[in-house]
């Protein structure tokens, strides 16, 4: 198998949908609570990449698998297996060491950091497998636009804090004499969730124009999803709608002094966004329009954390 065969089987050119995330959370980390730990940030951007690139593998040989020939379309052609060529024993090798990696790094990542790390890993694990993976794939359910964008967009983003700031009991977990004690900040949680709302929105909204694409081709391929049980125009609207619920998030927060000031040059990436939400409208093909779902993400998130970090400098100099 060629290089070029294994960046296409994991998909290399989605991993922006999980790199974003962690970059916000690593920012806002040194923004808020000015700290940066080098060791753990190495780790889980280990941890995290490969077990992107796991799951990704894991739903194009389940895809592969399960996929069908008929008259109209050819599901097994577009799949990166058939494309490149890929041996099933090799595409079943890759995601086992994918997953080993990701998971050695993780526990590594457990010890120089506490317990919350490893239970919000496994959880997110089992929700990373059963997202493509099972009799019923979450991907296949109305719920995907809510698993990846909660995942992605704020787990990722949460945890990215988290290992920078570990001991300052934000979230802590101690057993002693057989009681359990979970202790939440709960002020300080609820913000970073509203921090992540671009980043979860812009994620759901990648998943959703998916959906919006592929809904009669999820139909024959027995994928129900979300726009099958709203509608294609409901699906529509729902999208414009969560990129200005971002907008508004971030006024919001600057209102409060969460973000700071200079957050609000994120509103200025509303004009290109307007434009690309009426050509999706327009004409919801995928192999012509899915892409301004992903560049929506990347233009709103990559605008929001470079107008955090400026902020950042401006403080640290």
């Amino acid at each position: 198998m060629t290089l070029k065969g294994f960046l296409g089987f994991v998909e290399i050119q989605t991993k922006a949908a999980s790199v974003i995330p962690f970059t916000l959370g690593t920012i806002y980390s040194i923004y808020k609570y000015d700290s940066f730990n080098l060791k753990n940030f190495i780790i889980m951007f280990m941890s995290l990449i490969t077990f992107d690139m796991a799951t990704t593998a894991i739903n194009n040989y389940c895809d592969y698998k399960k996929a069908h020939t008929n008259e109209e379309y050819d599901y097994k052609a577009k799949n990166a297996i058939e494309k490149y060529n890929i041996k099933q024993s090799t595409a079943v090798s890759i995601i086992f060491t994918l997953l080993i990696i990701a998971t050695a790094a993780g526990i590594t990542l457990t010890l120089n950091t506490n317990v919350i790390v490893l239970l919000i890993g496994i959880v997110s694990f089992i929700a990373g497998i059963l997202y493509t993976f099972g009799p019923i794939p979450i991907s296949g359910m109305p719920l995907g636009e809510v698993f990846s964008g909660i995942f992605m967009g704020f787990i990722i983003t949460f945890l990215s804090i988290y290992i920078h700031i570990y001991n300052e009991n934000i979230v802590t977990i101690m057993y002693q004499n057989s009681i359990l004690n979970i202790n939440i900040n709960i002020f300080e949680v609820v913000y970073i969730f509203l921090v992540c709302i671009p980043s979860i929105n812009g994620i759901a909204n990648i998943m959703l124009a998916n959906n919006i694409c592929d809904v009669e081709e999820d139909i024959m391929n027995k994928r129900f999803t979300l726009p099958y049980y709203i509608g294609k125009k409901s699906a529509l609207k729902l999208f414009k709608v969560l990129y200005y619920i971002s907008y508004l998030d971030i006024i919001i927060l600057v209102i409060l002094s969460i973000l700071p000031v200079t957050s609000l040059l994120t509103l200025f990436t509303l004009i290109p966004i307007n434009k690309n939400i009426k050509l999706f409208y327009n004409q919801p093909v995928k192999s012509k329009t899915f892409v301004l779902a992903v560049k929506n993400f990347v233009l709103i998130n990559l605008t929001y954390i470079a107008s955090i970090l400026i902020m950042t400098v401006v403080n640290y100099l």
